[in-house]
């Protein structure tokens, strides 16, 4: 191996840094972006497991259907609307509302702050196939279990273990 000399490695180290290492822009603004959704369920066939309908995004990560609360409409209504358009189904019925998730992230010079709410779902026509939206790389249902496993989101995990728990208990109000 031959050896490099001083100028080269610092030439080395030079365009690795203007390559690699450049640095984010400052953040300029915080954005706040209410969010709403459902963890939308249904029982199997023989009513002895629940499943959960989860899509996955664009980066392959498995979520719940949600999206953006849009003028004049409340986060009830955000989460019937986004199930729809993201998964298809009509036939829902809202139970409660489980709580509350918060999440940030950058968007270039912004920091954006997201709150989704995220309310209980049931899925009334089991008949009813979901459908994914363009953007979206699947959307399924899972067996309790397997959708734990699979959602990626701490937040939205914690928010199915009670949504078990109330649907066990029968306790949807």
């Amino acid at each position: 191996m031959s050896k490099q000399s001083h100028g080269d490695i610092e030439e080395t180290l030079s365009r690795l840094h203007s390559k690699n290492f450049r640095k984010k822009p400052a953040i300029q603004e915080i954005v706040r972006e209410p969010t709403s959704g459902g963890i939308v369920f249904r029982l199997t066939r023989d009513s002895k497991d629940i499943e959960i309908l989860l899509i996955q995004d664009s980066k392959n990560r498995w979520t719940i259907p949600k999206g953006h609360i849009e003028q004049g409409e409340t986060a009830k209504q955000t989460a019937i609307r986004e199930i729809g358009e993201e998964a298809g189904l009509q036939h829902i019925q809202v139970l409660s509302w489980l709580g509350k998730i918060h999440f940030k992230y950058r968007r270039m010079d912004r920091l954006v702050l997201m709150t989704t709410q995220v309310y209980l779902v049931r899925a009334i026509d089991n008949s009813e196939t979901p459908t994914k939206e363009k953007w979206m790389n699947g959307i399924r249902w899972f067996r309790f279990n397997d959708a734990l496993e699979a959602i990626e989101y701490e937040d939205i995990e914690k928010l199915m273990l009670i949504a078990k728990k109330k649907i066990r208990a029968g306790d949807t109000n």
